[in-house]
């Protein structure tokens, strides 16, 4: 599992279609809503959190990153019983710097992917995690073992739709 630097000549930039930017997002956030009521092991994935990733770096773009996360994380917290702005602010934060990382490492391979979308996840419980509590003041209980199986799960979930989503990619 190799992480290599990359150089701003050798970045690959993607694009994706309207329905492709519009509906696998809204897909993700359909499905986060309502499978988990059937499945109840479905909540332990955030297929909104996945599609910020793989967008974030495939774009490569920080601004661009940063709008995505804020959007599915808005129209998440405004689908799910949450107080608006928690997953706003916690997806922004991972797709700026999902969008960040995508350009100084190369994401295209497996291992590189399995870690980036573990250590996002991570963070992106971490900023929700001390949104909640410091802002909102919500009752959450952190747990490690809990978030790192979690993430594991997450991280390998992302790279099996990672490789479907790359079917998508367009090339700038």
């Amino acid at each position: 599992m190799q992480i290599t630097y990359t150089s701003g000549e050798q970045v690959e930039v993607y694009r994706f279609s309207l329905p492709v930017t519009v509906g696998v997002p809204l897909l993700a956030l359909f499905l986060q809503a309502f499978v988990p009521r059937r499945f109840p092991f479905f909540s332990y994935f955030d297929l909104p959190l996945l599609v910020t990733i793989f967008f974030a770096m495939a774009r490569r773009n920080p601004i661009s990153g940063l709008l995505t996360g804020a959007v599915i994380g808005l129209v998440q917290d405004s689908i799910g019983g949450h107080a608006i702005g928690l997953y706003g602010i916690a997806k922004t934060v991972v797709g700026f710097g999902a969008s960040s990382l995508g350009v100084k490492l190369d994401v295209e391979n497996a291992g590189a992917r399995l870690l980036v979308t573990l250590g996002f996840y991570l963070i992106h419980g971490v900023v929700y995690f001390a949104v909640a509590r410091g802002m909102v003041n919500m009752t959450l209980n952190w747990s490690w073992g809990h978030s790192i199986l979690a993430g594991l799960a997450n991280a390998l979930l992302g790279v099996v739709l990672y490789f479907l989503l790359d079917k998508f990619k367009q090339r700038t």
